[in-house]
This record gives structure tokens, C-alpha cells and sequence, in this order.
């Protein structure tokens, strides 16, 4: 296209019935530059906040399997990717100036050209979502480590470091090393290991009689201790990873202790007690669990959330295990399953199995009110399934 003049500019203007005492004195000519071709660039909206991740050097990672839907990570935070078309075209036109910057320099003459590098008719669009962290147990479950003298044959199985992990679980590093600690994950030869459910127990064990015998008080564990008289036992790493799972860790004089977890340790010895049990009578299941646990703990049903449900309604009441990590992931899924179970729910009964799909600020209510209707059944709200279960 030639460069158009003065005087084609004003004839334009008067075709286009526009009075060029309203404009500002400089025009614009744009013109498609040589490789302006469509496609080839993408526009990413970002918030202020990556942005100015961007600026000070930091990366952001698109993560994402063949098979998954493709989301952004910054170093703390997980993003959804979605296209959004533009009516518009949107054109790329590097040292543009806009009419604020025109206002500023008008001495800049009469006609600016301007090439176009590249246009695109839709943008990618970011929004916060939760991180997908259910995959990273599941990797970690293929093989669990069942101890130093386990039969297994170590070469062959499943390794996940750092940086695998990072490759394959859509979240950013922060929420996947938090997730880490979540499930108790340990570090063995540099690989991410979750210890095998039975060996954990036996450690555990191997703990609480200890402390037991010593007469320790819970809320005072010494570690040198521990690793003195049962490192004969089992790893010294793995005594310390225990009772890292299952205790506070503090200092005092120079030395480590832990303050046991009360209710952590609990949670397990039930879960070890109802995992051979399709169902186990409620008031028997009290008394056996009160009695398994160490001296000085109590039990109480709360400990069990997101673990095993009460069902009230049998006689005599009974408690069975189900374990929110075993649920799926994706909302409308998870509620399928949970009425798949059960078909009404009091809103006490099923919070602790869809508070993790939360987003942010988001409150289990709206969460109901989206997944589920709720009617009343003797006095007591209730919820049910929007959709037929099939």
C-alpha cells in the first residue's frame, strides 16, 4: 500500500463526515508490515499481580499432560486457561502511540506510519482455580515404600523426584511442596516415597510403646532418644519422619522434642481398625478404638472427618470408612459419587468430603446450592442430588 498524503487524509475525513477541528493535528496511517500474519501471536490477559511477576524476572509454566486441559502456574498459584474470542480484531502495532502520548509530543509532524506485526482475534484468559493435587498421591501410591527389608524389588519401581513432579502435576512448586507435607510424603535416596499404610503403623507402634515404657509425657517427646533406642529397629530417618508426621517439633535447651498429635494419632488407629471392616457397629467400634489408643489420648467421633461416616439410620448405628482422597477431584463428579453413597445428606455430614473443592471465598453453601437441592426430613435440612443418579 503507498503511504497516503495530507491531502487523501482529509479527503477520507470528508467522506467520513468528521470535522478535523475535533481530532487531534496528528494522524496514524497503519499498514500490514510483511510477515503480519494471523495466528502466530498469542495474547495472554494477566492480572497486576503476574505481571508483575513477569517484570521481576520471574517465569510463569504451562503444565498439563496430552490429556489434560492445560493450566498456568506462577511460583505459588494455579490458573486456568481459557480462550476468549474478541469481536474485535486486536492488532499488534509496536511504537503505537496512543492520543495521550500524541497530546504530550504534537511537534511529532503531521503523518506517523505505523506497521502492523500481527493480529489475533481471541486471548487467553486466566482464572484462579484450585490446583490439581490428587494425581500427586496417586503417583506416590503406585509404589509405596514398605520399609528397608520389604521383598520388593526397589529398581523397578516408580521413582518421582522434584522435578518429575513438577512436570507432572498441574500446580505451581509452592502448593505441590505444600501438598508434600499434606500426605506425609518423605524423601528416600531423592526420591518422593509415601510410606506403605501397614510399615507407618508399625512405626508409629514402635513410638507410642517407647513413650509408653519411658513414661514420656506426650507433649514432650525427646528425638535423640527415640533414635537411641529403636534405631536398632528401623532407619533413624524414618523414626524422625514419624514422628515428624504425628508430632510438633520444637526446641528447648538445645534440645529437639515433639508434642505428639492427639488427634492425628487417633485418626489413624481408627483408620487401621475400620479398613478390615466393611462396616463396624458404632458403639463397639468406640470401645475397641478408646482401647487401641495410646494411654492419655482420647478419642472423639471428630477426629474421623473426611475419613469415615456415621450412618445414623441403620440399627444399630454402624461407621464405615471413606476416605475424601479417594473421591474424585472435579465438583460435579465428587457429588455424583457422594450421592452414589448416600442419597441425602445433613449439611454436618458431607462438608468434611467437599470442603477441599472450596474455591477461594467460597463457602460450602454456594457449594450446595450449585451441586444439590435441599428439602426437610423430619425437622432436619437435608440435601439431595439436582440430577438422577444413574
Amino acid at each position: 500500500a503507498a503511504m497516503r498524503s495530507r491531502a487523501e487524509v482529509d479527503a477520507t475525513l470528508q467522506t467520513a463526515k468528521l470535522n478535523p477541528a475535533e481530532l487531534l493535528p496528528v494522524v496514524q496511517c497503519l499498514s500490514f508490515g510483511p510477515q503480519a500474519g494471523g495466528g502466530e501471536c498469542c495474547l495472554l490477559q494477566l492480572e497486576p499481580g503476574l505481571c508483575a511477576e513477569l517484570e521481576a524476572g520471574r517465569s510463569l509454566v504451562i503444565r498439563g499432560e496430552k490429556d489434560e486441559h492445560a493450566v498456568l502456574c506462577s511460583k505459588d498459584k494455579t490458573y486456568d486457561m481459557k480462550i476468549a474470542d474478541t469481536s474485535n480484531m486486536l492488532l499488534f502495532v509496536p511504537g503505537y502511540k496512543t492520543p495521550e502520548e500524541l497530546k504530550a509530543d504534537l511537534a511529532l509532524g503531521n503523518i506517523i506510519y505505523s506497521q502492523i506485526a500481527g493480529f489475533s482475534k481471541n486471548y487467553w484468559e486466566l482464572r484462579r482455580c484450585r490446583p490439581k493435587l490428587k494425581k500427586l498421591r496417586k503417583l506416590l501410591m503406585e509404589d509405596p515404600y514398605e520399609g528397608p527389608d520389604s521383598r520388593k524389588d526397589e529398581s523397578t519401581f516408580s521413582k518421582y523426584t522434584t522435578e518429575d513432579l513438577l512436570s507432572l502435576i498441574q500446580a505451581s512448586e509452592e502448593e505441590i511442596l505444600h501438598q508434600l507435607q499434606v500426605i506425609d510424603a518423605c524423601k528416600i535416596e531423592g526420591y518422593w516415597r509415601i510410606l506403605d499404610f501397614d510399615y507407618e503403623m508399625k512405626l508409629l507402634n514402635h513410638v507410642t510403646q517407647l513413650i509408653d515404657s519411658e513414661s514420656w509425657p506426650l507433649s514432650k517427646v525427646p528425638l535423640c532418644a527415640c533414635l537411641e533406642e529403636l534405631g536398632s529397629l528401623e532407619p533413624r530417618e524414618m523414626i524422625e519422619h514419624i514422628l515428624l508426621s504425628y508430632g510438633r517439633k520444637f526446641v528447648d535447651d538445645g534440645e529437639v522434642f515433639f508434642e505428639m498429635r492427639e488427634d492425628k494419632i487417633c485418626r489413624a488407629i481408627a483408620q487401621m481398625l475400620l479398613q478390615n471392616a466393611v462396616k463396624f457397629n458404632l458403639s463397639e467400634f468406640e470401645e475397641v478404638w478408646q482401647q487401641s489408643v495410646p494411654e492419655g489420648m482420647t478419642t472423639r467421633l471428630d477426629q474421623l472427618q473426611g475419613l469415615a461416616l456415621v450412618d445414623k439410620s441403620s440399627r444399630p448405628e454402624t461407621i464405615f470408612l471413606l476416605k475424601v482422597e479417594d473421591l474424585p477431584e472435579d465438583n460435579q463428579e465428587r457429588f455424583n459419587s457422594l450421592f452414589g453413597i448416600r442419597q441425602k445428606w445433613t449439611e454436618v455430614d458431607i462438608t468434611p468430603y467437599i470442603q477441599d473443592l472450596c474455591a477461594e471465598k467460597q463457602t460450602v453453601g454456594a457449594l450446595l446450592t450449585k451441586y444439590a437441592r435441599s428439602s426437610m426430613l423430619n425437622g432436619v435440612k437435608v440435601y439431595n442430588s439436582r440430577r438422577p443418579i444413574s
